[in-house]
């Protein structure tokens, strides 16, 4: 307990008695009688030959149970292992390479490394590390190609994470890093540990090839990643079909069955082969396991083809489309739990494009704007 707050009453021995209190507060100074705490107790770390001096090995971490001027920051020195200087340790922790390893030279180190507080007396406590060297990459990494896609609504895009990169290497140690070609930096960024991608506001309409590689320190691959941006018209919305699937999260569905139902979708719609199709978003129906696809189908010619015409083109075609993906209703109105009589009622979708959602899979990204039903009687 670091202090005590008391409140004191003196009273008087008079009639009617009288009193007055004080508030005295007691801090309790600490003493410096805890040593610093390795954790773990001690450690084993891993270096690979050949990689070049100032390598990071390991980040010490000790804690101090004393108060802050007793305790950080701390002093660390290395007491033994380290008579060739091969090794250097920084005020903050951080155990650095000072040579060049080789296997063959050596494939193990034992340190003794000694932690001193800032209090006094100083407290002192020690850890042992063992440092393992390895040969250096013989495995090139493996990555899956990605292809994103993303739907914004016109020149309203606000930029955030729009995918991950998937790589792997057979190296156990090896650890792997990310860039992008400097010049495409404007548009997109990644993330040097993870991977993941980062478009930033405002991208135009079009097809985006990133120079992305990934590095194990010895090799560098190239990964393809391409981006596709559509932008939506509001005479989109105005035209829009939702066709609900069963069973289905949002992952597996653009992992699993988006680009075998497209295929499908635009065979049964399509009146021409120069029409377009525009999935719009995709997004679960609350408090269910169920799935909803919004898309339009643009002419050839500028228009849209209305919703009651695309709807009886999807009835006539829905145990084809079952074979793709398991289908539980085609909407063009949403009328559930209005008591509309014959259910007449009006239906207006709102997008916000400020709201993305982001569904992510290894191979396919497709990034969509949250869309808004609501609906009312026309009776």
């Amino acid at each position: 307990i670091s202090g005590y707050s008391l409140v004191v009453q003196a009273r008087d021995s008079g009639t009617p008695p009288l009193s007055s209190s004080v508030t005295v507060n007691v801090d309790i100074s600490d003493v410096n009688d805890n040593s610093p705490v390795f954790t773990p107790a001690n450690y084993t770390a891993v270096i690979q030959e050949n990689k070049p001096v100032g390598t990071s090995i390991l980040q010490l971490v000790v804690t101090d149970k004393d108060s802050f001027h007793n305790g950080p920051p701390f002093t660390f020195t290395i007491l033994t292992g380290n008579e060739e200087e091969e090794f250097t340790l920084d005020p903050h922790g951080v155990l650095r390479s000072a040579v060049i390893f080789k296997h063959m030279v050596s494939t193990e180190y034992v340190l003794c490394v000694q932690a001193k507080d800032s209090g006094r007396p100083q407290q002192v406590s020690h850890t042992y590390v063992q440092v393992r060297v390895i040969e250096e990459s013989i495995h090139k990494p493996t990555a899956i190609p990605l292809e994103i896609f993303i739907v914004t609504m016109e020149d309203d895009f606000p930029g955030g994470v729009i995918g991950k990169i998937h790589a792997t290497d057979q190296d156990v140690y090896d650890v792997l890093t990310y860039t992008l070609k400097s010049e495409q930096k404007s548009l997109f960024k990644v993330n040097s540990h993870d991977g993941k991608i980062i478009a930033l506001g405002g991208l135009d309409n079009g097809k985006y090839v990133l120079n992305v590689s990934v590095s194990d320190g010895r090799f560098q691959v190239p990964i393809d990643v391409v981006v596709h941006v559509e932008q939506l018209l509001q005479e989109m919305l105005q035209n829009t079909v939702t066709i609900r699937f069963e069973n289905v999260s949002p992952e597996d569905f653009v992992g699993l069955h988006m680009h075998g139902f497209r295929r499908t979708l635009r065979n049964a719609v399509l009146s021409q082969k120069q029409d377009s199709l525009h999935i719009i978003s995709i997004q679960p129906v609350a408090g269910s396991s169920q799935l909803d696809m919004l898309f339009a189908v643009q002419m050839h010619s500028g228009g849209f083809y209305k919703p009651t015409y695309l709807i009886q083109k999807l009835s006539n075609a829905r145990r084809h489309l079952e074979n793709v993906i398991r289908i539980s209703a085609i909407l063009e109105k949403n009328c559930s739990g209005l008591d509309c009589q014959e259910q007449h009622c009006e239906q207006s979708l709102s997008i916000d494009s400020h709201s993305l959602m982001t569904y992510s899979t290894a191979r396919i990204s497709f990034v969509c704007p949250r869309f808004y039903r609501n609906v009312r009687c026309m009776c």
